[in-house]
């Protein structure tokens, strides 16, 4: 188990600047604007549609009530009747209330009303041409009437081929547009439910977009520290193999004061001290570290209760304490005191290295680990930028490899605490 862990979304908070943010907003805003659209789109097309499905239903409501009404018997011969409007206004109004339509009116081959929804205007004139349609026309359309703007049907009636009236049924315009209301008021809900399963939707397709350019970022970041880091190893190559060839030279030449005095230009040696641990190559390490240390003004001490027994620190376990020591070291700029407590036996190894530097800024912890992340300065070699941030994310992933613990917090000093604790390897390192 390795603590803390790094997250997409500690990726995405910690990239520099605010261009993230803004792809991010604007990825969301497009897609929320192309399904808010299409809603749109989608919903005025079905109200449009049902506006004309409405309509036409009209248009062919009134047409049959009209035709139906001018075939009947009881109106080709009540037409003409001295009685007719007694005869025909029951009749009209039958009609008018099983239809459902706003007015049914009959009128004779003058064009008078022989019925009416309102009695008052039987015998009178209709208020639109009736002369098309006593010619023996049928007439369907919007006109507006006594009672209002009306869509309406106009049919001939007929006796023995000639016109003797006319059958004339509408239904009011604001009646029509009542009904689409309610229609509308039905699709409503859909359109809205269609706009929050879009919102939805655009929502997740934008997370798992942004998780996606989260972790190419990071492989990016990776890719670009591995490419700065070969470039620097590449310049160094030679200088390291010449410095080993002398090296080479002066040991086989049994110069050992010569050689132990060419390393320390290299780096800092502790002469003549007695090894820290029971372990050749930690106590190596550890003198190495001490010696950094000491040269400015800092000091390592080993913790009481450290035990190391020969031959159990395996090459994981060398290399991560090498590197949180380095670490500690250079929190502390080589003028504090870095405190050490390491076992190894046949259980397996564990170190804690606290140092008494600035300690970690809580914001960043969960970048510690990640390649190429480092609150030190970049510096540069040779006109090549020295990569930073590798030693604590080849320590995350050792950690990882080996199956072991890595845990960070605050040291009793103030600065940083870094434990590792790795299990027993089953073999004995020699």
């Amino acid at each position: 188990m390795l603590q803390p862990s790094i997250d997409d979304t500690e990726v995405w908070r910690h990239m520099p600047g605010t261009s993230w943010m803004l792809r991010r907003g604007s990825l969301l805003l497009l897609q929320v604007l192309i399904v808010s659209l299409c809603v749109c789109l989608t919903t005025l097309v079905a109200v449009r549609v049902q506006e004309a499905n409405l309509r036409s239903a009209t248009v062919e409501r009134v047409t049959d009530v009209a035709e139906s009404l001018a075939t009947l018997p009881a109106v080709t011969e009540g037409i003409g009747d001295p009685d007719d409007t007694a005869v025909l206004q029951p009749l009209a109004e039958l009609v008018r209330q099983a239809s459902g339509v706003d007015y049914v009116v009959i009128t004779d081959a003058d064009g008078l009303r022989i019925t009416h929804p309102n009695p008052s205007l039987v015998g009178l004139p209709v208020s639109t041409d009736p002369t098309a349609v006593l010619r023996g026309e049928t007439f369907v359309g919007t006109e507006e009437g006594t009672l209002g703007r009306t869509l309406r049907a106009k049919v001939p009636v007929f006796a023995d081929g000639v016109v003797i009236g006319a059958a004339s049924v509408g239904l009011l315009e604001r009646h029509i547009s009542d009904d689409l209301d309610r229609a509308i008021g039905q699709l409503a809900p859909w359109a809205l439910g269609s706009l929050v399963v879009g919102f939805i939707a655009a929502t997740a397709v934008d997370l798992a977009v942004r998780r996606r350019v989260a972790r190419l970022e990071t492989e990016l970041r990776e890719l670009d520290v591995q490419r700065r880091l070969a470039t620097v190893l590449r310049e160094q190559t030679h200088e390291f193999t010449n410095r080993l060839h002398v090296l080479y030279g002066l040991v086989e030449a049994d110069a050992r004061r010569e050689a132990l005095d060419f390393i320390g230009t290299i780096v800092p040696v502790s002469v003549g001290t007695d090894p820290l641990v029971d372990d050749p190559r930690l106590a190596a390490v550890l003198a190495a570290h001490a010696a950094e240390l000491s040269g400015g003004g800092g000091a390592l001490r080993l913790v009481d209760g450290s035990r190391v027994l020969p031959g159990r620190v395996s090459d994981a376990a060398l290399t991560v304490t090498a590197n949180l020591l380095a670490n500690a070291v250079e929190a502390t700029d080589a003028r504090g005191r870095v405190d050490v407590l390491v076992t190894a036996d046949d259980t397996g190894f564990s170190v804690t290295v606290c140092d008494d530097g600035p300690g970690l800024d809580l914001a960043q912890r969960g970048r510690l680990f990640e390649r190429g992340f480092s609150t030190k300065q970049r510096a540069r070699r040779g006109g090549v930028e020295i990569p930073r941030g590798v030693g604590l994310a080849l320590v995350r992933d050792l950690v990882r490899r080996s199956g072991g613990l890595l845990d960070v917090g605050q040291s009793p000093s103030g600065g940083a605490r870094f434990s590792v604790t790795l299990p027993g390897q089953g073999t004995v390192v020699s």
